[in-house]
């Protein structure tokens, strides 16, 4: 008897053990390979669109930028892991000529594939129509590591030329991961409409004090596919200020403090 209980508690521990699945991790960069929306009667799948979303260790945000119009949309956020599916916590998106600071929460079923992941929305509504969405991914990012890796929001911003400072307003958010960067922004112009604009490429660290931008994806042309080198002013772990010194002797200053879960 005492041999068959030994027996079963042994294998009892083996299902135990083969059951048990090795966390899924997240964090790094991934570049949209498609997009494929099921209204319920067929699948329309989209592959132009381009669109970067990144995870740090426990904030998530992703852009994009249609190419036929320059129309974008991006969104910021927190995220949790359990089995199979991520939470997503967004506390902050816009697109085009919209913005929200309250949008939501969005369960993702995630299939990890060869180059990346396949992550679905199985009920998305719009209106009156629900619609599933489906997205395939590749990953881009690499190890490499930084002191801006994590999510930031600007918290003050202003253009200096000469002795006139102008302040620049907008609700602008960045994030930095395994070597790629996404910037995201709202501003109303002078009548009150509200714009969106994105930009998202690859960076690298230049010592303590400087950063290069390599934009590759944007909402404005003027900075599509160019490389920008950025000074760096880091006040302890948690805030930073960026300048951008152009051609013209105007220096773009943003000052930006870290999200936290």
């Amino acid at each position: 008897m005492k041999l068959i209980l030994a027996i079963g508690l042994l294998a009892l521990v083996s299902c135990n053990n083969s059951d048990k699945k090795e966390a899924m991790s997240m964090p790094g960069a991934y570049t949209m390979l498609s997009q494929t929306v099921n209204d319920g009667k067929k699948d329309t799948t989209y592959t132009t669109l381009k669109q970067l979303k990144i995870y740090t260790a426990d904030q998530m945000m992703y852009a994009n930028v249609n190419p036929a119009d320059s129309v974008s949309s991006f969104g910021i956020g927190t995220y949790t892991v359990s089995g199979d599916s991520v939470l997503e916590n967004v506390s902050y998106n816009a697109s085009d000529s919209s913005a929200n600071d309250n949008p939501g929460s969005f369960t993702l079923l995630i299939e990890k594939t060869a180059k990346g992941y396949k992550q679905v929305i199985p009920e998305i509504k719009m209106g009156d129509q629900k619609l599933k969405l489906t997205e395939e991914y590749e990953t881009s990012g690499t190890a490499t590591t930084s002191p801006l890796d994590g999510a930031w929001k600007q918290t003050n911003g202003y253009n200096i030329k000469g002795k006139d400072t102008t302040a620049n307003k907008a609700t602008q958010y960045k994030i930095y991961y395994g070597g790629y960067f996404i910037f995201g922004h709202t501003y109303a112009d002078s009548t009150g409409k509200k714009h969106t604009g994105t930009g998202f490429g690859t960076f690298a660290m230049n010592g303590t004090n400087k950063v290069k931008e390599n934009v590759t994806a944007s909402t404005y042309y003027q900075i599509r596919g160019k490389s920008f080198d950025i000074d760096i002013e880091m006040n302890g772990a948690d805030e930073f200020k960026q300048v951008i010194s152009d051609t013209d002797g105007t220096k773009a200053v943003e000052i930006y403090q870290r999200l936290k879960k």
